[in-house]
């Protein structure tokens, strides 16, 4: 907004900010809406303002300077930096500001195709950026204080209006592009599990990666208000943007050098040679932007560590996590055993676990599995017939499995499987009326609702009938066992339903060192405001039980 000065010097630069401040509030109230429909408003603004920069480029080549061509020589920035030494390389700090707008178009990149981001790029945006840079720089050659503004300064006569009206509305789709891409990155942060899992919004049914972060909308709502009128100038905000630009630029490279060497493969002196070439020039951008820390570029730095170390703590205390609930990763078979007297079945805890006979208590049990491995026993089962020595007429399973997909076919969306107490094919035997049931669902799946009991029922009901007549031709008797676990199964619905969901709560160790100590209770408390509440269920909450059970990390 800054920009706006160009037009009239004597606006205040209070009004400026607030101004700015104002859009930047509008641009992240906008969000909630998603890409798709933002998009089909922000994508002819983009291509108008590449448009400008094509013909304004092309205008000032072909009026002052059509020699600066020679500029894609590398003699020339070779024999730049050894005529100007010490200043030249300082200068290439201020080059950094044309890196920071073409960066700005990679953003949210995650939300296309690869195809449509290379045709994008080559064959439109980086020909016009380039005919525009090469056009300033003619411009430039022959008018020297067209350098105090460099596009403005450049534009043909009678121009400078519509380009400021149009650069005003490409900054605010630049601003679109970084926080589409802030989501975009945060909700592959989650996944990797180095930071917590908060709510996602997916905003098309028919693109994955446009997504919506409320919570950090509203943070980076703020934090950017915050910035822009703390820095109050356009100056030290590029020099913030910039090094963290180039900072970033600098460690992909690097990044895609380990790549090539173990994902790859590629032998070790083919990498060397390439990497050496980009490192260095990449390297020399780097040094001459760290020379701009004191004078704003501390911030993105500050901030880049304060984030660094919240995803390095997550990810520490999950792997601690992860390492004290595989205690709990135990095989069906050896927490339950099927013991027959006649005609009947009596279901026992195994020896480790007190031995003792599991009664029965009327009703239709659905416990969530997390983890939905078919060979183990939920956490949250094993803790509940540990405590209460019983278990349901009709037992369930219920493991919800998330695909990155809008949809999932009803079809292909469920997966009913029965639980064995018992390993060995030999000696495998179904634990009586107790069920698995996976779900597949897309991300506009709505699978958990109110009558979820009734959705359980109906998948258990039809395997078991599917089950009956894939054996038509076998004994009767079978088939008479078949027709009484669907009485059982309609007996134990009608009589009620229960959800029944784990809380695990987490404990630190006696003896842990005070800074593994510290780094643990941080991360127990970040746990402790993120997680997912047993309220938030859309299930009944009379029907709901919640069992809690204690790990140590």
């Amino acid at each position: 907004m800054a920009r706006i000065t160009v037009v009239n010097s004597n606006i205040h630069t209070s009004t400026v900010i607030g101004v700015t401040c104002a859009i930047l509030v509008v641009v992240f109230l906008v969000q909630p809406l998603g890409i798709t429909k933002i998009a089909s408003t922000y994508a002819p603004i983009v291509i108008l303002w590449l448009l400008f920069n094509l013909t304004f480029g092309i205008y000032n080549i072909a009026t002052y300077d059509a020699s600066v061509f020679k500029a894609f020589s590398p003699y020339f920035a070779g024999h730049f930096l050894e005529a100007n030494g010490r200043s030249g390389w300082l200068q290439l700090g201020g080059i950094i500001l044309a890196f920071t707008g073409v960066e700005t178009l990679f953003a949210d990149v995650g939300a296309f195709s690869r195809r449509a981001v290379q045709i994008s790029w080559l064959c439109f945006a980086y020909p016009c950026l380039l005919f525009s840079y090469i056009g300033q720089a003619a411009h430039i050659s022959v008018v020297p204080s067209a350098y105090a503004n460099p596009f403005y300064l450049t534009v043909p006569p009678g121009m400078l209006y519509p380009s400021l009206v149009v650069a005003i509305l490409a900054c605010i789709v630049a601003s679109q592009a970084t926080i589409t891409g802030a989501f975009q990155l945060l909700a592959q942060i989650m996944k990797l599990s180095y930071f917590p899992q908060i709510e996602l919004v997916h905003t098309s049914k028919k693109f994955y990666g446009q997504i919506y972060i409320p919570l950090a909308n509203w943070i980076m709502m703020i934090g950017t208000v915050i910035v822009a009128a703390v820095f109050n100038n356009t100056t030290a905000l590029g020099e913030a943007y910039g090094s963290c630009v180039i900072l970033v630029t600098f460690l992909t490279t690097c990044m895609v050098a380990v790549v090539a060497l173990i994902v790859w493969r590629l032998p070790f002196y083919v990498v060397l040679p390439v990497f050496s070439i980009f490192a260095l020039w990449d390297g020399m951008f780097l040094s001459a932007a760290l020379t701009k820390v004191p004078h704003g570029a501390w911030v993105t730095l500050m901030i880049a560590a304060a984030l660094s170390a919240i995803f390095i703590l997550w990810r520490y205390g999950k792997e601690q996590q992860w390492r004290s609930e595989a205690t709990d990763d135990i095989p069906l078979s050896q927490t339950v055993q099927v013991e027959s007297d006649g005609d009947t079945s009596t279901l026992r805890l195994q020896s480790a676990y007190g031995g003792n006979v599991l009664s029965r208590t009327q009703g239709f049990g659905i416990f969530f599995d997390k983890t939905g491995n078919p060979s183990y026993t939920p956490a949250v089962f094993l803790h509940f017939v540990q405590k209460f020595q019983a278990m349901q007429d009709v037992t369930v399973f219920f493991h919800l499995r998330p695909l990155s997909l809008p949809s999932v076919d009803p079809a292909d969306r469920f997966t009913v499987m029965r639980c064995y107490a018992h390993g060995s094919e030999r000696k495998k035997r179904a634990i009586p009326n107790c069920y698995r049931l996976v779900v597949r669902h897309g991300y506009t799946d709505e699978v958990i609702t109110p009558n979820l009991g009734l959705l359980v029922f109906d998948q258990i009901r039809k395997f078991l009938v599917e089950q009956q007549r894939s054996i038509g031709v076998r004994p009767f008797e079978r088939s008479g066992q078949l027709a009484s676990e669907l009485q059982t199964l309609e007996d134990a619905y009608s009589q009620r339903v229960v959800y029944i969901v784990g809380k695990e709560q987490l404990r630190i160790k006696k003896g842990t060192n005070i800074f593994r100590r510290l780094a643990l209770m941080v991360f127990l408390w970040i746990r402790d405001q993120t997680r997912t509440k047993v309220q938030s269920l859309n299930v009944r909450v009379d029907r709901l039980v919640e069992v809690g059970f204690v790990k140590d990390i």
